[in-house]
């Protein structure tokens, strides 16, 4: 690479370098930690079996779930120019999403490990005719690796937290470099613009959060159904995308809302599968009536807490309710996507952490389409006043629909800034008249 880089990434490519021969120790222990597939462990080091299509590729990146879903939309755009995708991210969560929701013609393949060696591989086999990282999942040498090839490269959705800029301040040198590697910086928000640009991106313009044009997510409608049936006559409360720290306190005011609802049935749908046993166990040892969802338990007109933990079933949970607690909010997390229950109908209400979406909940607060709890007496509180309102429900749904109506078009602005480079494709592919 150039001598002009700085000596930080010079050191951090010669570590990376240096310790690729690890690879195999590092991937066992995720293994034993669930974090990897055992089919397709040769992805981690830049080995496929899959093919390169013929043609030109796009390849999109997004670190996980909430990622790759915000690209679902722009990725239908191009499929309909007949572009190729190939989709990467980095867990396997994102991987069985991508399964399930994608269509089959969507390459998926994990991110290698941010090693030159590897790194070089993948490219060299993909050979990538336009790159796409989402939001802010920056890898130094596949940056700078695509770079060197030539490859266009766009940061998409960009996103850059009131909590990371200052930290990037720090590093000033090393973040231009990488920026700067960049064609164009499509940011979410004014303020993420004034940041990419004060930390080195030579051309940002602002488009918008595609989260906002996301679909509503499915629901199996046989599912649906039966769960309907058992919760009939219920009110019913929708904890989505909980962290460790937030049910032992969505089951506290599980306890204090029953004694005004007491039919109460709350649902919690864990951010990570993995952990519905644990929460359980933590339920059950409290005397509360739980069901777990993987053992295929429905609840029943005794259970207190239906534990979710299945996957890709969001879309079901939230046609079961219109008051919608987003998780990852009442522990510094920074929240969760509210944007799909809106589009679901749902009344939000949320925590004080939600730094990972800082302006939409700032807007939807300011508009009455969600509620922020501060305190967990502030929570009861509010799932309290939205349960037992039609009324003040009504409106908080109202409201967020309106805003979200108004904050969307990032699709069509992002397709807008990409076309040069997709006229460029349609060129190679003999699809438009030169």
């Amino acid at each position: 690479m150039p001598k002009s880089l700085p000596i930080t990434l010079r050191v951090y490519r010669r570590i990376a370098a240096v310790l690729a021969p690890l690879a195999p120790i590092l991937i066992q222990r995720r293994l034993k930690q669930n974090k990897e597939d055992p089919a397709r462990l040769g992805e981690r080091r830049g080995l496929t079996t899959a093919a390169r299509p013929v043609g030109p590729l796009v390849w999109i990146h997004g670190a996980s779930v909430g990622e790759v879903l915000a690209a679902a939309a722009l990725i239908e755009r191009l499929r309909a120019l007949n572009i190729r995708i190939l989709l990467t991210s980095g867990t396997v969560t994102s991987a069985e999403i991508v399964a399930r929701r994608f269509p089959a013609d969507i390459i998926h393949q994990y991110i290698p490990f941010d090693s030159p060696r590897f790194v070089g591989r993948f490219l060299d086999h993909w050979r990538p005719s336009l790159a796409l990282f989402i939001e802010s999942d920056l890898w130094p040498n596949l940056i700078l690796s695509g770079f060197a090839r030539r490859m266009p490269m766009v940061l998409i959705n960009g996103r850059m937290s009131p909590r990371s800029f200052p930290r990037w301040q720090k590093m000033s040198a090393t973040i231009a470099a990488l920026l700067g590697r960049f064609d164009i910086c499509l940011a979410q928000s004014d303020n993420d613009a004034d940041r990419f640009g004060a930390l080195g991106s030579r051309n940002v313009v602002v488009t918008g959060n595609l989260k906002l044009d996301v679909a509503a997510p499915p629901a199996d409608p046989a599912k649906l159904e039966r769960l309907i049936s058992v919760m009939r006559g219920r009110p019913v409360i929708v904890a989505s995308s909980t962290h460790a720290g937030e049910e032992e306190i969505l089951l506290e005011t599980h306890r204090v809302l029953a004694g005004f609802f007491p039919s109460l049935l709350t649902v919690i749908v864990p951010r990570h599968a993995h952990r519905g046993e644990a929460v359980a166990r933590m339920i059950a040892a409290t005397g509360a009536q739980v069901a777990l969802r993987s053992r295929e338990e429905l609840p029943t007109a005794l259970t207190d807490i239906y534990v979710a933990d299945t996957m890709g079933e969001l879309g079901l949970f939230y046609r079961l309710s219109q008051v919608i607690f987003m998780g990852g909010s009442l522990v510094p997390h920074g929240g969760q996507n509210p944007i799909e229950a809106i589009k679901l109908g749902a009344s939000i209400v949320h925590g004080p952490h939600v730094f990972n979406f800082a302006d939409v909940y700032q807007t939807l607060d300011g508009a009455g389409g969600a509620w922020q709890a501060h305190s967990s007496e502030q929570l009861v509180k509010q799932l309290g006043h939205m349960l037992g309102n039609e009324a003040a429900r009504s409106a908080s749904v109202e409201a967020a629909e309106q805003v979200v109506l108004r904050l969307g078009g990032a699709l069509d602005r992002t397709m807008a800034a990409l076309e040069p480079y997709l006229l460029q494709m349609q060129l190679e592919m003999g699809q438009v008249d030169a």
